[in-house]
């Protein structure tokens, strides 16, 4: 396993790699944190006064997700779970390469080289005469 940083996640070359990760609810179960916290916004006294936010930290991909948009803490750490296996799924899917849609500035630059040494090349063997008399 790789070194965490000091907030417990992974550094970001290590969650590029296809790691596949479990979706399965019993098992994010074991492999996450779960914190409860005072949400904000309308709701009233209740919302207020019951931690009713949910967090939850999946510790192998460093991912970290929120709910608070219900006043019930169980509905809230149901949509967590949701979301947190959404983004997994989305994580466990191969990246598709990039397609190029214009040349690079660097293919462009190593062309314009390419073509600046067969012009060199050319001129020097069209007037060679004339080169021999610069060097003297």
């Amino acid at each position: 396993m790789p070194q965490l940083f000091h907030s417990g996640t992974l550094p970001h070359a290590f969650r590029c790699l296809a790691m596949r990760y479990d979706t399965d609810p019993e098992i994010l179960k074991k492999q996450v944190t779960l914190e409860t916290y005072r949400s904000r916004g309308p709701g009233g006294q209740r919302k207020n006064k019951v931690e009713t936010a949910v967090r939850l930290r999946h510790l192998p991909s460093g991912i970290t997700v929120i709910a608070t948009e219900h006043r019930s803490q169980a509905e809230n750490r149901k949509l967590a779970f949701e979301r947190l296996r959404e983004r997994l799924i989305k994580l466990n899917q191969p990246r598709r390469r990039r397609i190029p849609t214009s040349v690079s500035l660097k293919a462009i630059e190593r062309r314009r080289e390419e073509k600046k040494a067969r012009s060199k090349k050319k001129r020097l063997r069209q007037e060679p005469l004339k080169t021999l008399k610069e060097w003297d």
